[in-house]
């Protein structure tokens, strides 16, 4: 009795079959994008962690004064924002040229500042993909007071709405939806 050896045609056919699909999506970044509240960071971990991307949080990368602003309740201005953006820019960009994916929580309310986001991807615009997290300023309100150690304050929900520029190239999602829905929903639309 003879015994054939699988042809390497077979081989690759089941290598191909067992392959991770998420290995395919390369130098991808999704930028969940939305007033605070809005499940940015809760939602982003989720996907990150379903899609095994890793996650950073646009607050993370505020400079200290902008902190100390925004717990005194005062606002932030185009000025205050410019090296968080650019800190911003530089991780998407950063992580672009090696090919890595990754999610990014990111209020980005205005539409200059999506633009500087969206810069390192100007080869590729699908490499950086924005999704906009809807909620109403009630409900940011509240979702606010549930967190007193957050330094937003709920007095600056307002001042997030009144700079909101709703985005008109980005996946939309109504963040009142449970947090697995609106990453089911997310990971379903972009084909993960």
């Amino acid at each position: 009795m003879t015994v054939e050896r699988p042809s390497i045609v077979g081989r690759e056919a089941m290598l191909r079959f067992a392959f991770d699909w998420r290995l395919l999506r390369f130098d991808m970044i999704i930028v969940l994008i939305g007033v605070t509240g809005s499940g940015k960071t809760t939602v982003g971990k989720l996907i990150a962690d379903l899609l095994g991307w890793p996650f950073y949080d646009a607050d993370d990368f505020h400079p200290e004064a902008n902190i100390i602003k925004m717990r005194s309740g005062i606002p932030l201005t185009d000025a205050d924002r410019a090296p968080w953006l650019h800190a911003l820019e530089r991780l998407i960009a950063d992580s672009l040229s090696g090919n890595h994916s990754a999610v990014l929580a990111c209020s980005a309310l205005k539409e200059a500042y999506r633009e500087h986001l969206r810069a390192p991807s100007a080869s590729d615009p699908s490499s950086v993909r924005f999704v906009y997290l809807r909620i109403s300023p009630v409900v940011a309100e509240q979702r606010l007071q549930q967190r007193p150690d957050h330094f937003m304050p709920p007095g600056l929900v307002p001042s997030q709405f009144e700079a909101l520029e709703e985005p008109a190239d980005a996946l939309i999602v109504e963040a009142t939806l449970e947090p697995r829905e609106i990453a089911s929903e997310i990971r379903q639309a972009l084909g993960l």
